[in-house]
């Protein structure tokens, strides 16, 4: 096994803080670099990272004070955006500065290091919208994010003036989102609010979860209708943390439905013809980034979700 201690690469030395006294070496080397597990995993099994000048196995509980010399890898190139037509994909809106779309299940938001499929960028550039160049190359443009398998209002911005003044409006919460999700079983109470930090699992790279010191995260939320098994929920964000409604609802033991990778009754999304999780971007309101205008966009059900509902409702 050749070590990139020894081929030259980017090297990083740091004694450990207290907060992870205790930790498996992967894990430290996970949060200290914003690596993924896995990564981070790879990275201590090459013998790139030593403790007090010694190779440790990923198992290993470092201890606050040690020296961690880390080499990490090189950076991967950021994929690029490749013009491609998205059966489903509706322009809801578009102008100089904006344009919001209506996206379909199965779309990511910009291109990504693994993901193949389609995506709005993508899909943008293929019907001849000239999107702003802010941002990094994959994700020029984009303001905000919704998952591969969410549905729903997005905007994406065209003018530099647009991406700005978006960027800023959704960092400081000017920017309501409403959600509708359904939820398995009956919230208590009916309206709420959930105040909890999120970050990356801290064992799966692919999940988020409530974990201490996490981001600040804050979502609210009010029934609006209640069936035998579930109920559907209005959904507003104050924050925008990835995977927040589904982390939330599934911290509470009500998690949406349909939503395997969190928990959901497989029995219940199979009942209800969901290969996804029940969870749809309904509206997005903000101001205009150029006339200061208040705008307000919105998205009905679509057919899966709708078709779930009904099954619900009989």
């Amino acid at each position: 096994m050749t070590s990139a201690f020894a081929a030259g690469g980017d090297h990083r030395s740091l004694p450990l803080p207290d907060g992870l006294d205790g930790t498996r070496l992967d894990q430290a080397v996970s949060r200290l670099f914003g690596l993924s597990r896995t990564a981070a995993a790879a990275l201590v099994d090459a013998g790139d990272a030593l403790v007090d000048g010694v190779v440790r196995a990923n198992s290993y509980k470092v201890r606050a004070g040690s020296w961690l010399e880390v080499t990490l890898p090189a950076p991967a190139a950021p994929p690029t955006v490749v013009p491609q037509a998205v059966p489903g994909l509706r322009v809801v809106h578009a102008d100089d500065d904006i344009v919001v779309v209506d996206k379909p299940v199965g779309v990511a938001a910009h291109p990504s290091p693994g993901w193949t499929g389609p995506t709005v960028i993508g899909a943008l550039a293929a019907i001849g919208h000239r999107i702003s160049t802010s941002g990094a190359a994959e994700r020029q443009g984009v303001v905000h994010r919704l998952d591969v398998g969410t549905t729903g209002i997005m905007v994406v911005a065209k003018s530099e003036q647009a991406y700005t003044a978006l960027k800023r409006a959704f960092k400081y919460r000017e920017v309501e989102k409403r959600y509708h999700a359904v939820v398995q079983g009956h919230l208590d109470p009916l309206r709420g609010t959930i105040d909890a930090p999120i970050d990356r699992h801290p064992t799966h790279d692919y999940r988020w979860a409530v974990v201490s010191g996490g981001k600040p995260s804050i979502t609210h939320y009010d029934t609006v209708e209640a069936f035998p098994a579930a109920s559907l929920v209005d959904v507003r964000l104050e924050t925008g943390r990835t995977h927040q409604i589904r982390v939330h609802f599934s911290t509470l033991r009500h998690p949406c439905v349909g939503d395997l990778t969190y928990g959901a009754d497989p029995t219940l999304s199979a009942r209800l013809g969901l290969a996804r999780q029940w969870l749809h971007a309904r509206s997005l309101s903000f101001l205009h980034p150029r006339t200061g205008d208040e705008v307000r966009f919105d998205s009905d059900y679509p057919d899966d979700l709708g078709r779930a509902l009904e099954i619900l409702r009989d």
